[in-house]
């Protein structure tokens, strides 16, 4: 995992209360990730500019445009998904667009999907429903941990695919299983801006050399 969007919000709103302060900057694996405070109990992430490189993502052969790209499940004449968009948001994803969220058995394609040789980094996978152009329904086969309730890049991604397709609006909300995220992309630079709650479930202390 480079990055992740639902930790980095629960990381920055931790941080940002230890130090009495309204923004932060995290610093993952997939970059510096800039997050402020939206409001009682809610964070809103900078995710950053996509990449939509085939290299970035990365694939594993070249693809001049990744809006869509070749692959596809099911019959060759008439196949369940195809054409899907890729793009990466400080981890890749693989999003296809979808009129009925249970076309597929995502807990069965998911893993194929994920570990299909055109992704060499394995991929998450992203089924899309565009029910209005700022309004998305999402389902999700997270990489590494399988079907998830949230993902935050993963709306980030979806985000970003589906602006460039013209398919949503600069601002859009995205329901997963775990609920909303409000999502935005800065017409600016290209950035895509995530804003969603966070909730304490559990608060302890690490044994002393448990990370040693």
């Amino acid at each position: 995992m480079q990055s992740c969007g639902n930790a980095s919000r629960c990381i920055a709103d931790i941080v940002m209360g230890e130090r009495k302060s309204d923004s932060v900057t995290i610093d993952t694996r997939g970059g510096f990730l800039s997050a402020k405070r939206a409001g009682p109990m809610m964070v809103t992430i900078d995710q950053g500019k996509p990449r939509f490189g085939w290299k970035e993502i990365p694939l594993s052969e070249a693809f001049a445009d990744t809006r869509h790209i070749e692959l596809q499940i099911g019959p060759i004449d008439k196949p369940l998904l195809h054409s899907p968009s890729v793009v990466n948001v400080g981890n890749p994803h693989c999003i296809f667009w979808v009129n009925d969220l249970d076309v597929v058995d995502l807990a069965k394609v998911g893993p194929m999907i994920e570990h299909h040789p055109l992704f060499p980094e394995r991929t998450n996978v992203e089924l899309a429903q565009v029910v209005s152009r700022d309004h998305v329904i999402l389902k999700v086969w997270e990489r590494g941990a399988g079907l998830t309730k949230a993902c935050g890049t993963a709306a980030c991604a979806t985000m970003a695919a589906g602006h460039r397709l013209r398919l949503i609006d600069s601002k859009c909300r995205i329901t997963l299983p775990g609920g909303d995220l409000f999502m935005a992309v800065n017409e600016e630079n290209g950035h895509v801006l995530m804003t969603g709650p966070v909730e304490y479930e559990y608060e302890g202390v690490l044994p002393a050399g448990l990370l040693g």
